[in-house]
């Protein structure tokens, strides 16, 4: 009775995508996606559309015929989520962050079923992305980078993601058809690692310089090849609309133009705050909008109803009075409609949840009440899992919305997950809520906890919470399949401690993942045990990760092969920087104690066992790739082109200072080798060294501080040889490296 109550609601919803697509979509996009991903396999399955009036995706997997795997679906999502459930359950292959693709290494004879696999979606929509992951994660992707992102999603059953990618390119001919000059246009837009919160309207302009038209240019040529792939493969794109702000200088084209202005936002001086945004009753509004959209369809085609449009994104309204709201929200939907008669405004929701003291549920009412057609909105409830809005609003009053987790705050690396609240609380929202229309991923950054993003996708797919034992071990089975060896049991024990453990918190005060303290500024108190959005506590016995970490370890000794397959090489980086993350905090607190007393000796010797981790955490983290910050920074670089210097500053800048002084320093802090050897072991010496320096009763956070930034100004103006290959280096044998890790701090790994 739930699903056909949902079923009721989502007509108008439905009419709107198959307006933007063809009458009869194509599975030739699927096709090229098995000849690229399966070469081998390229004749081996049939596959065919289903017509379907359901509101839901469906799919049916079985033998074909002369061997062939038969997979039929309802939708194009619904064949490529049967295609996975094959790969992975079956063949033991799939395509993986970081790892990449081993799909071309499915058996030469592909497995014949023993029954059919048949499935059907419980919600209709799998939405995919944040705003933010575009800065976080793929502002220097190339399009390799972006295909093997498309597949993964598409693979998955994603049907619905956001697609922000040279969107600069509209801003300015917008801007140019209406007079502004490109000076005036580059004050407005900001740095590419950071272009995310200038579509937000938090930050305008760039420090450091402009940023570079040939580049903008790219990125817009990008976008059209990013939105093409997500159509063929049945992904259907969020495509940005026009918010409302603009450049300052906006006033000497249109003296008259009624404006707002944004308040300062995260310590931001004016220069690059307090942005100024045309209110939607001016008539100047529409005409932007009408013409935002225009060229985007002109660009990418009519793909799409789905608009993505946040004003107030950490952004106060000029006024909280309940008229007033209503009426901004009510006339920015008029001009998204006026502009796309079949228009859905995207919001996402993540104001309500991070200012509620300002966003009440009468001022959350009135302004989406502003929408008077219900299914002409779609709200994200952006951080569910932690702090879900959906229950407070009534779901939202009555507009449809999408479940999402978003686990983890500026690409922060900690292992860390909440699988009751992912399965149990997003069923029960499916249960309970007769406007939810999907479940999603809305992390800031994408990194390692894989297992978590996958378990929120596949609980689309059933009506009951799923069992993460037997999740669990049949996600490890196709994690390390792919060679077609018995994978030892120590493996499986491995990842089922943590399972019930790392992956499980259920304290509320720890709502994503976690960081290290060595990522923070250095301090005598204040960094243990945080809790929120950043925290440092550790929700588990660092006991039970230490053993698991034995048992991971130990499959590679008993399994040889475990040593030259990817995941596991990664996976056996990412525990061990974690193992040794855990312990940094350990030494630490001892550091503390022997300062406070006094003990000279005392602090020096902590001190140095400080650096040791620091240093062996950097060369272990050296083994693998996707640990490197080399790897980010020569991203940037080869993106940047002839503003290669500009762009490595932009890459340095983000994962440390995040802003010309430190604005919201260490917000998006990574464990890679380079920072971790350089950044953050410089760091913690310097405190040492100021530690024994300094008697505790002249302690002065204060100085240290400002004689720190010092420093790290100087290492934000760095600059890396173009020339060095992060990919190609020959690094020492990863199984080498965590022996003698291991060996060397013994007293870290020992269980």
């Amino acid at each position: 009775m739930r699903l056909l109550r949902l079923a009721s609601l989502l007509p108008a919803l439905s009419a709107v995508v198959v307006a933007a697509t063809t009458d009869t979509p194509s599975a030739d996009g699927i096709t090229a996606f098995i000849k690229r991903r399966l070469p081998d396999h390229a004749d081996s399955f049939e596959i065919s559309l289903a017509s379907s009036t359901a509101a839901h995706d469906s799919y049916t997997v079985s033998n074909g015929s002369n061997g062939k795997i038969q997979i039929q679906g309802s939708s194009l999502s619904g064949i490529m989520q049967g295609l996975h459930r094959y790969l992975s359950d079956v063949a033991h292959v799939d395509i993986w962050w970081f790892v990449g693709s081993d799909l071309d290494k499915a058996p030469k004879k592909l497995p014949k079923l023993d029954k059919a696999l048949e499935g059907s979606s419980i919600v209709p929509y799998r939405y995919h992305w944040n705003t933010v992951t575009t800065s976080y994660t793929s502002a220097f992707w190339s399009w390799e980078d972006w295909e093997l992102q498309l597949d993964w999603m598409a693979l998955r059953g994603v049907n619905l993601a956001l697609a922000w990618i040279g969107v600069e390119k509209i801003f300015t001919d917008v801007f140019r058809d209406v007079g502004l000059t490109q000076s005036e246009i580059n004050s407005f837009l900001s740095g590419p690692a950071f272009l995310a919160w200038q579509h937000f309207g938090n930050i305008q302009g760039s420090w450091g310089g402009d940023l570079p038209q040939p580049w903008v240019e790219d990125q817009f040529a990008l976008q059209k090849k990013i939105v093409r792939r997500m159509v063929e493969l049945g992904v259907t794109p969020i495509l940005p609309a026009f918010p409302g702000f603009v450049p300052e200088n906006i006033t000497r084209v249109w003296p008259n133009v009624s404006l707002a202005e944004s308040p300062q936002w995260s310590g931001f001086s004016g220069r690059f705050t307090a942005d100024k945004y045309i209110t939607p009753y001016d008539p100047r509004f529409a005409e932007l909008q009408q013409a935002f959209l225009d060229k985007q369809n002109e660009a990418y085609g009519n793909v799409t109803s789905f608009w993505t449009l946040d004003q107030f994104n950490e952004n106060k309204p000029a006024s909280g009075e309940l008229d007033y709201l209503k009426n901004v929200s009510h006339n920015t939907w008029k001009t998204l409609k006026d502009a796309d008669p079949s228009a859905v405004w995207v919001m996402q929701g993540w104001l309500f949840a991070s200012d509620k003291a300002y966003w009440t549920n009468d001022r959350v009412k009135a302004f989406l009440d502003g929408v008077p057609v219900n299914e002409d909105m779609l709200l994200l409830d952006l951080f569910a899992e932690s702090t879900p809005q959906w229950q407070r609003t009534e779901s939202f009053y009555g507009k449809p919305w999408i479940w999402c987790q978003l686990h983890d705050y500026g690409g922060n690396m900690g292992l860390y997950g909440q699988v009751e609240n992912v399965t149990k609380n997003a069923i029960e929202a499916v249960q309970k809520s007769k406007s939810i229309v999907g479940f999603g991923l809305s992390m800031e950054g994408q990194e390692g906890n894989e297992i978590m993003y996958d378990l929120l996708l596949d609980q689309a797919w059933s009506k009951d919470p799923i069992e993460t034992d037997k999740y669990f071990s049949d996600w490890v089975s196709a994690r390390y399949g792919a060679d077609q060896k018995e994978i030892p049991k120590s493996l499986y024990a491995a990842w089922d401690k943590v399972r019930t453990t790392v992956y499980n918190n259920t304290d509320p005060s720890v709502q994503a993942t976690t960081k290290s303290i060595f990522e923070l500024v250095p301090n005598i108190s204040g960094l243990v045990n945080r809790t929120g959005h950043h925290p440092t506590k550790i929700t588990y016995d660092t006991k039970t990760l230490r053993s698991a970490w034995n048992d991971m370890f130990n499959a590679g000794n008993e399994a040889r092969w475990l040593f030259k397959n990817e995941a596991y090489r990664y996976d056996v980086a990412d525990w061990t920087r974690q193992v040794l993350a855990n312990a940094f905090e350990e030494t630490y607190n001892k550091l503390v104690v022997k300062y406070k007393s006094n003990n000279t000796k005392g602090v020096k010797c902590a001190g140095s066992k400080l650096q040791a981790i620091l240093k062996t955490l950097d060369f272990v983290l050296d083994t693998n790739v996707n640990f490197r910050l080399e790897t980010w920074i020569q991203a940037a670089r080869k993106s940047g082109g002839d503003a290669a210097d500009f762009f490595e500053y932009n890459a340095r800048n983000q994962v440390t200072l995040w802003g010309p002084n430190g604005e919201i320093q260490d917000y998006a802090s990574k464990q890679w080798s380079g920072l971790v050897g350089d950044y953050y072991a410089h760091r913690w010496q310097m405190f040492v060294d100021y530690l024994v320096a300094t008697d505790p009763k002249d302690y002065d956070q204060n100085a240290f501080k400002k004689k720190l930034m010092e420093w790290e100004l100087k290492w934000n103006d760095k600059l890396t040889s173009e020339k060095s290959d992060a990919a190609g280096k020959n690094r020492d044998d990863v199984q080498i490296v965590m022996r003698d890790t291991a060996h060397t701090l013994m007293d870290i790994f020992k269980i």
